[in-house]
């Protein structure tokens, strides 16, 4: 059967074992705090990363490896194809100009080191933006490269991908699939327009931007309308009101003998 995310975008139901499992995170357990519901979180980036490759059949490694989840089949032992997975809380961003915020890195320590293999540094980085620029998206798609089959990993880049989830705090979530192939350096304008950040610019506006002074994310705008796919937009699956939730709900559940005498010693502490 074709991969999802590999020779073929998800199936409607494919998509909603996605948000179901994502939904789950609001239980105390997701990365980000529910500021509306006392208690509640949000899935954050990790968990973003966790349900994909639970939902799809991957794995997620959760280490600095370039790719967050990867996915294989039998008809290729061995050989792994990468997501990339993204999350941010941009999606009224892409209401207003209608494209997708993708954060690439925010190793600033590994861009500034490679940009010294270029002569470049703090004090003379102004006044080479497009020789920045371009090192920039060269390093990022070097690191691709490293994992590739090519160069002695296990990973076909050809078929692997970004894998982006938007959200605003309305509560609303929408997934873009892109390509892996980052657009090419040497054609984009590249400038300084504040003293914060570089922008990297084609015939369509700004397509990266570099904060290499606060925090050092190279951040990648591409067109909503240049995915290989998007899904419609969605909201989390409400968890059931006549359950508990919570982590103390939770463990008060998996170990309620345990848990009943470890709060009643405490209680007379």
């Amino acid at each position: 059967m074709p991969l999802v995310f590999v020779h073929r975008p998800p199936v409607p139901l494919e998509v909603e074992k996605l948000r179901l499992i994502l939904s789950t995170y609001q239980d105390g357990t997701g990365m980000l705090q529910d500021k509306k519901n006392k208690g509640r979180t949000l899935p954050g980036w990790r968990d973003f990363e966790r349900a994909v490759a639970l939902a799809f059949g991957g794995i997620a490694p959760e280490n600095k490896a370039v790719f967050d989840v990867l996915l294989s089949g039998p008809e290729r032992p061995g050989v792994t194809y990468g997501l990339s997975c993204k999350m941010r809380g941009e999606l009224d961003r892409l209401d207003r100009d209608g494209r997708v915020t993708i954060e690439l890195s925010n190793s600033a320590k590994k861009f500034w080191a490679h940009l010294k293999t270029k002569k470049i540094d703090g004090t003379n980085y102004k006044k080479r933006p497009r020789r920045v620029g371009v090192a920039l998206v060269e390093l990022v798609e070097g690191w691709h490269q490293a994992a590739s089959i090519k160069q002695g990993g296990n990973v076909d880049l050809a078929s692997s991908s970004y894998l982006a989830l938007s959200w605003n705090k309305k509560g609303w979530y929408q997934l873009h699939w892109f390509a892996l192939k980052l657009p090419d350096p040497h054609l984009l304008k590249w400038y300084y327009p504040t003293e914060g950040h570089l922008s990297g610019d084609d015939n369509s506006g700004t397509i990266f931007e570099w904060y290499g002074e606060s925090g050092g994310q190279l951040k990648y705008y591409p067109l909503a309308d240049t995915a290989l796919w998007a899904s419609d937009r969605f909201r989390l699956e409400p968890l059931p009101a006549s359950l508990e939730h919570g982590i103390l709900a939770k463990v008060a559940v998996y170990f309620p003998d345990l848990w009943a005498l470890a709060c009643k010693t405490s209680s007379t502490l």
